[in-house]
Parts: structure tokens; C-alpha cells; sequence
């Protein structure tokens, strides 16, 4: 939940020059015989009552003398007027910025908890900025580019959904700082990665926390966050520091043989690829590696998974028995929906054949 700053924030606050005032008026003096006893020009100290000038510290030392009022009553006076007033002009370009903000899944972000939902156009557009982690407009569609590691602005490749799927990147970025991760080793997350490939067998809803303990143990944070609406991404991997990488899901398809297999390709990226580029699946559609990178990490998983010496020996004599399937499956130490997955890519198999192998994904929208 993102910190609710302007629940607190008054909605006045009133210039240190209102307290002279009140003070000059009780001593019956005036602004000019002020400006006198604190050895300051009389514009000045009009200025200040009127608003129009701050109050400096060497200013609030000869007050606090002069009207017996503490210097820092003066200088909080006149910080959380600024404070105020910078808020206020804040205010009114957040607000000229809801439409830009409205283009974000607000919704879907607030029904994930990820922000707060209000009905004031300013104090939304704040909420969209807090949950990017940014300061300004311009800064948040800077961190866009940087998430999608394409200028958003003249790129078609992520046209249609970019707002969507920036979002789900940010919530994947959140997720992976809160874990507690190692510093990154890639002789252990080879080694994690061997005892992963085993839990191919079990249940997802069982596997899914065991995946993520034994990749923070390796220094890679894993993640599983249903896609935002329009996102249609399968997955995504990157660097978040030298020493801590993320592997970020989304479930898409929704069985068990795309899920692993999309796994280990993102595990490919990191094995394989560049530490400062974003690797970004989705399905069929472009995604944000190169060709070559790609079919890189599609071989490395598949490779990883079922070695194609075997699948071709297998595929050899396969007649499309499901028992044939499950023998061959229990070999390999793999679940069957992974060969099943491999023998429809191959299209050795139809893609309405033998899907009973598959685990069907039925895990909530945050794991």
C-alpha cells in the first residue's frame, strides 16, 4: 500500500509575516521601527509581512531578539509556508497531467493494492508517481523508456500497451526489492536451477514458493504476477543491481509446460545475455530481445529441459501413445505436459492432443 502523504497536509498555511504582524499590533509599533531595532531596510520587512519575501535565518535571530519569539518558530513558520505553496502550484500541474495518467491501469493497479484509487484528479495523478517511484511527469515517462528500454514516444513495438505493461514491469520491480536475495553466483543458480527442473513434476501452487527461496539463495529474485489487461506478456528478466537479478512471470497460457518452459528461457537471458538490456516475452507478438538472442534462449531451455539427441531418438518411434509419453516423460525426470509441449511445437502432435498431460494454471492473480 502506498504511504497516504496527503492525508496530512493542511489546507492553509499562513505566511510568518501574519505572526509580525499580530506581534507589531500588540507593541503598537510600526513595520519601519521593526525594520530599525533589527538593523534591516524597511522594504524588507515589509515585504516579508506582506509575503512577498522570506524569512531568512539571520532575519528570524534578530526577530526572535526584537519580538521575543523564537528563531525556529519563524523558520518552520516559513518553511511550511513554502512547503504550502510549492504543493499548492504542484497541485494544479499534476492535475493539467489526468489525462496522461489516465492512459495507466489505475484500476487494475487499485485493485491489486499496488495505489490508492481518489477521485481528486491531482492527488491521483501523485498516486501513480509514488507507485513509479518518481518525482514528476517527466521523470515517470523516463522510467517508462528505461523499463521498456525504448522510447515510447517514436517506438510502435510496445504502442499498444506500453502503459499496461510498464506497470506490471514496475510491480515486478517492487515485489523483487522486498526479497531478502543473496548476492548473485552463477555456478549456485547453475546448480539451482539442475534441482529447479525437478519440480517440473510437482504442483505448481507447491513449486512456486520453492522457486523463489532457492533463486533468492542464488541472488535472482523470481516473481509471479498475473498480466495487467492489454499487457500479453509471458515474461520478463533484468538486471536490478550487479548483484541481484529478476525473473518476473505472468502465468500467461495458463499451463504448466509454457510456465517452465518460459521460465528457464528467462533464465537463459540472464545466463546468456547482457546484464544492462531488459529481456521482454510476449508470446508471439515482439518482444524486446533480438532474433538471435532469442532462439538462443529458446534452445538453452529447451536443450535444458528435454536434450534433443533424446527427443529426436524418441520422436523416432513416438506413435502417440500417452503411455509412450509418460514412460519417455518419467525417464527424463520432467512432467509429461513439458513432452507433450515439445511434441505439439514439433507438431508431431496436434495442439488439441494429449493437453490432459498439461497442469492447468489455477493460482490466484499474486502468488
Amino acid at each position: 500500500m502506498t504511504p497516504q502523504i496527503y492525508e496530512y497536509q493542511p489546507d492553509h498555511a499562513a505566511p510568518p509575516g501574519d505572526l509580525i504582524q499580530e506581534c507589531l499590533d500588540e507593541l503598537e509599533i510600526s513595520a519601519r521601527e521593526l525594520a530599525r531595532r533589527c538593523g534591516r531596510s524597511g522594504k524588507l520587512i515589509s515585504e516579508i509581512i506582506a509575503g512577498k519575501a522570506p524569512v531568512e535565518p539571520e532575519t528570524a535571530l534578530q526577530l526572535e531578539k526584537v519580538l521575543e519569539v523564537s528563531a525556529s518558530i519563524w523558520i518552520n513558520m516559513e518553511a511550511a509556508y513554502q512547503l504550502h505553496v510549492a504543493r499548492q502550484f504542484e497541485s494544479k500541474s499534476l492535475a493539467a497531467s489526468y489525462e496522461w495518467a489516465k492512459m495507466f491501469p489505475i484500476k487494475e493497479l487499485a485493485d491489486r493494492k499496488y495505489l490508492q484509487r481518489v477521485s481528486d484528479k491531482s492527488k491521483q495523478v501523485q498516486e501513480l508517481l509514488i507507485f513509479f517511484g518518481v518525482g514528476g511527469v517527466k521523470a515517470c515517462e523516463e522510467k517508462i523508456e528505461d523499463l521498456l528500454q525504448v522510447d515510447f514516444r517514436t517506438s510502435e513495438i510496445f504502442d499498444a500497451d506500453r502503459w499496461a505493461l510498464a506497470s506490471w514491469l514496475r510491480i515486478g520491480e517492487k515485489r523483487a526489492i522486498a526479497i531478502d536475495a543473496k548476492a548473485y553466483d552463477r555456478d549456485v543458480f547453475l546448480r539451482t536451477l539442475v534441482g529447479l527442473r525437478k519440480l517440473t513434476r510437482a504442483r505448481l501452487d507447491d513449486a512456486l514458493p520453492k522457486i523463489e527461496a532457492r533463486c533468492a539463495e542464488a541472488g535472482v529474485a523470481f516473481v509471479f504476477e498475473k498480466a495487467l489487461s492489454k499487457t500479453r506478456a509471458s515474461g520478463a528478466s533484468r538486471w536490478l543491481s550487479p548483484h541481484k537479478a529478476l525473473i518476473l512471470q505472468s502465468g500467461r497460457y495458463r499451463t504448466g509446460d509454457h510456465f517452465w518452459f518460459t521460465f528457464f528461457h528467462e533464465c537463459a537471458h540472464l545466463l546468456l545475455h547482457s546484464r544492462k538490456e531488459i529481456f521482454i516475452e510476449r508470446g508471439h507478438g515482439p518482444g524486446s530481445a533480438t532474433p538471435k538472442q532469442e532462439a538462443e534462449a529458446n534452445l538453452w531451455a529447451s536443450e535444458f529441459l528435454i536434450p534433443s539427441a533424446a527427443m529426436r531418438k524418441f520422436q523416432s518411434s513416438f506413435e502417440g501413445a500417452e503411455g509412450h509419453v509418460k514412460k519417455f516423460a518419467d525417464e527424463l525426470d520432467v512432467a509429461p505436459g513439458i513432452v507433450v509441449g515439445q511434441l505439439q511445437h514439433d507438431g508431431v502432435l496436434g495442439h488439441h492432443q494429449l493437453n490432459h498431460l498439461k497442469e492447468r494454471l489455477t493460482w490466484d492473480a499474486k502468488s
